[in-house]
């Protein structure tokens, strides 16, 4: 049986970079109050990286996945799946993968969006191992990518300060060696409520609520019980204990999320991949971009074992444990 293996990754952020000292500014002028101290004691945030007016979901994937293609030194045209998680996607139909895909100019392989908000990308990540692990892809690219600054209410000071826009992407490759070790899913829909965006086309216009809205202290309830469940999970399924992780790369929402759930498993802060000051939370996209900074930066490197974990609406969890 093959196993699916990380060959390379790339991310990309906007080049507009917001401070909080800068989104405090322009609350203010909406009579909104708050302050860096404010925002960076509840989640650790310092700054955000947003979209412009002209810059799609897809724009933010291609650069991502091209930077991925340049970092694994394959061609383009090796890749017979592509996977994009995102809950921003540029249109209705065709799927952002299909945009991704022709701007690659690649042709023939399968191509879809997977919609799981937070979770996005370990959903894909699963689901692309599954193809490799069947034999139904040889290649694939998954990508995170969100421009959340487009379903952002800026006059909720409860979210519009936590969320980012970004990109990161992966390419897996079939391999004799072991990759992927183990990934592990879930949902619980009766909690569809505490994190979710309402609105809806109806005859060609958005009806409802089109903002994000969120029960803060319910979704880190939720979030840090429902992690360390699945991180036991996927390691037993896997046969590693936890000691044998050298990096978590978790979902970056809130430090707090983070720390918690880091003294949780009993991984020291050491260990942990921690980039939500600089990017926020970048929903799907966050951690491929934590993972790809990691690995620029030396911290991850082959042979290491990292684990990777999503949290977000649905409400929905998981896991992937993956040896480098």
């Amino acid at each position: 049986m093959s196993f699916a293996k990380i060959i390379g990754s790339g991310s990309y952020l906007p080049e507009n970079c917001v401070t909080n000292d800068q989104l405090a500014a322009r609350l203010a002028e909406k009579g909104i109050e708050t302050s860096d101290e404010w925002i960076m004691t509840r989640t650790g945030i310092s700054q955000r990286h947003l979209a412009s007016d002209n810059e799609k979901t897809s724009d933010l994937a291609v650069i991502a996945a091209r930077r991925a293609i340049e970092d694994a030194g394959i061609d383009a045209a090796d890749i017979d799946l592509i996977i994009v998680a995102t809950s921003t996607p540029d249109f209705i139909f065709p799927s952002t993968a299909c945009i991704v895909q022709s701007r690659l100019g690649i042709k023939g392989g399968a191509a879809f969006d997977v919609q799981a908000v937070c979770s996005g990308f370990v959903y894909a990540l699963a689901t692309a191992d599954s193809f490799i692990k069947a034999n139904n892809a040889k290649c694939a690219l998954v990508i995170g990518a969100e421009t959340f600054s487009r379903i952002l209410d800026w006059n909720d000071r409860g979210t519009c300060v936590l969320f980012g826009d970004g990109a990161g992407a992966m390419l897996l490759q079939a391999s004799e060696e072991p990759g992927i070790l183990a990934t592990q899913l879930n949902a619980d829909g009766s909690l569809n409520t505490i994190l979710n965006t309402p609105g809806r086309i109806e005859n060609g216009l958005v009806t409802g609520d089109p903002f994000l809205r969120m029960d803060g202290q319910a979704v880190f309830k939720q979030a840090v019980t429902v992690l360390e469940k699945s991180a036991h999970q996927v390691c037993e399924k896997a046969g590693v204990s936890l000691d044998a992780i050298d990096w978590m790369v978790p979902h970056q929402a809130n430090i707090r999320i983070i720390n918690y759930l880091g003294r949780k498993l009993g991984l020291p802060a050491e260990k942990i991949v921690a980039t939500v000051a600089e990017h926020a939370n970048t929903s799907a996209a966050s951690v491929p971009l934590a993972f790809d900074a990691a690995r620029k930066d030396g911290r991850i490197k082959s042979g290491d074992c990292v684990l990777m974990q999503g949290v977000g609406g649905g409400f929905t969890w998981g896991s992937a444990l993956v040896r480098m």
